[in-house]
């Protein structure tokens, strides 16, 4: 039993083959997956593959890369999605400063992010759910946003490709990291001593798909069966097994995202 925990299932990627890629991830051993947003009709195109599929699930929100575009109601538009049984988190919220736009607009573009990701934090709280991270050189800003809601709710740092410091301080503050193909990557050495280390309660897996495809499909597209090679290979790395990787990685997105369960 394996969760791939973020997965860009309604891009167009996969308009022609959905049904195939998804009886693949079955065949893998991944029972469950998360089809994540990235803005409002992303958002309402996961919710739409939550009801289609009995085990897939969705998490709505807006990525901070579309923070500049989106409408002045985008979050009452969000929030209408939470109250569907089949939304498990608020996401992928966050920073992302890894492409801003000429310096003379960088501050605002910045303000912007940071003003949506505040709202949708606050969204999360209201409603009662956890909240899946992107966030991309900014961390300290993250972080430093995050902390004021230390206690009110947990977040997810997806795609974790940070050191044993930077896991340390998230832990600290009560959320989680997750894991992509990046781990299977030669040049990953920093994001294999994290996958290596950390307390098995403190990360789960994903894909990202249809980005990062570990090894041997690099370059590719990515799939959610592919959670299964990102879970081997951290099992190596720990020097354990796939089916421990599986059960603890399980557990840990069980209790995070609270799959059919009351949220109060």
């Amino acid at each position: 039993m394996l969760i791939d925990t973020h997965a860009h299932l309604d891009y167009p990627d996969y308009d022609p083959d959905r049904p195939d890629v998804l009886q693949r991830a079955v065949d893998a051993g991944v029972t469950r997956l998360i089809s994540i947003g990235t803005d409002v009709e992303s958002s309402q195109r996961a919710v739409k593959l939550a009801e289609a599929y009995p085990f897939v699930y969705a998490a709505v929100g807006v990525h901070p890369n579309e923070a500049e575009n989106c409408s002045s109601d985008f979050i009452e538009r969000v929030r209408s999605l939470t109250s569907h049984p089949k939304v498990v988190a608020i996401g992928e919220v966050g920073l992302d400063y890894h492409r801003l736009p000429e310096p003379e607009k960088c501050a605002a573009n910045q303000a912007r992010q940071a003003e949506v990701f505040e709202a949708q934090l606050r969204l999360a709280s209201e409603v009662g759910l956890n909240v899946v991270i992107h966030q991309r050189d900014s961390w300290d800003d993250t972080l430093k946003i995050l902390t004021s809601w230390t206690g009110r709710l947990r977040g997810v740092f997806h795609c974790f490709g940070g050191t044993m410091a930077q896991a340390q301080e998230v832990f600290s503050k009560g959320h989680l990291v997750s894991f992509t193909g990046i781990v299977t990557f030669k040049n990953a050495a920093q994001v294999q001593e994290s996958a290596r280390a950390l307390s098995q309660d403190h990360f789960m897996v994903e894909t990202d798909c249809p980005y990062l495809a570990p090894v041997p499909f690099r370059g590719k597209r990515c799939e959610p069966a592919y959670t299964r090679l990102v879970a081997e290979k951290i099992a190596a790395l720990r020097g354990t097994t796939l089916e421990e990787i599986a059960r603890q990685t399980t557990l840990t997105a069980e209790s995070f995202f609270r799959f059919n369960k009351n949220r109060s």
